[in-house]
């Protein structure tokens, strides 16, 4: 399955439970769906709250799940494609480089 498809299962899903009615107790705005998202990738973190160890690889795995269900749909609600998103992304971090003092150290030690 594809990120379509699975922003396709994502969005039945929410539909299924109500949540894009106008009336819903959940709206579904961009806001809250990025509050949702912060709060989920803390979950994810809370697993190594105490310990380096991944006690629960499934309760683990069902919070990455989460976090993957509001990221397509925040991508979906705000328009964007999230597969070239990423593919944008990845092609700019290859020209990045992200340790500048080190490289500015390494010139200097060099006599440039």
């Amino acid at each position: 399955m594809d990120i379509k498809e699975l922003t396709i299962v994502m969005h039945d899903f929410v539909r299924a439970k109500g949540w894009y009615e106008p009336d819903s107790p959940r709206p579904q705005t961009l806001r809250n769906l990025a509050i949702s998202l912060s709060l989920e990738a803390n979950e994810v973190l809370e697993h190594f709250q105490w310990d380096d160890r991944l006690e629960d690889r499934g309760e683990f795995a069902g919070e990455l799940a989460d976090v993957a269900l509001y990221l397509l749909q925040i991508a979906s609600v705000a328009g964007v494609d999230l597969e070239q998103a990423v593919l944008d992304k990845l092609e700019h971090n290859y020209q990045r480089t992200w340790d500048q003092s080190e490289q500015t150290s390494n010139m200097k030690g060099s006599g440039e």
